[in-house]
């Protein structure tokens, strides 16, 4: 992982981690144990999502930028996948709250979006290669 990936996940889960925080003990004032575990589950789950889905497009961005795009829809697929299995195979649970589960859920990802969105803007890196050469014209540079 380089310093710039890590830098975006920092700016990411730092907030996100705090909101979760705050959704389990608003859960857990609310709705009780339920509440503290699903908002806990949720910021699990969210944090999990995120963080694999930045490490492997961070990987793949080294070795092309082909290879970042489908790593990123590939993850992208995944993740909405696991989440439809995720739900369908606890959508009888009475363990924890679902609703607390689901509002911590999209609290967390708009949290974590916003961070990375921050996070990216705050780079001081070049998105063009200034030394890079035209195709088609040897040694000469545009």
């Amino acid at each position: 992982m380089q310093a710039n990936d890590l830098h975006v996940l920092k700016a990411a889960a730092i907030p996100t981690a705090l909101l979760g925080l705050v959704a389990v003990v608003v859960s857990a004032v609310i709705s009780g144990g339920k509440g503290a575990l699903g908002a806990g589950i949720g910021v699990l789950v969210v944090g999990a999502f995120f963080t694999i889905g930045l490490l492997a497009v961070a990987y793949a961005a080294r070795i092309s930028p082909t290879m970042m795009m489908a790593a990123a829809m590939g993850v992208f697929f995944t993740k909405i996948l696991a989440l439809v299995v995720l739900l369908t195979v606890f959508e009888d649970t009475t363990v924890w709250s679902p609703m607390a589960f689901a509002l911590t859920v999209i609290a967390c990802t708009i949290c974590w979006t916003a961070g990375e969105a921050r996070g990216f803007l705050k780079l001081r890196m070049l998105y063009v290669d200034p030394d890079a050469t035209v195709p088609g014209q040897f040694g000469s540079k545009r």
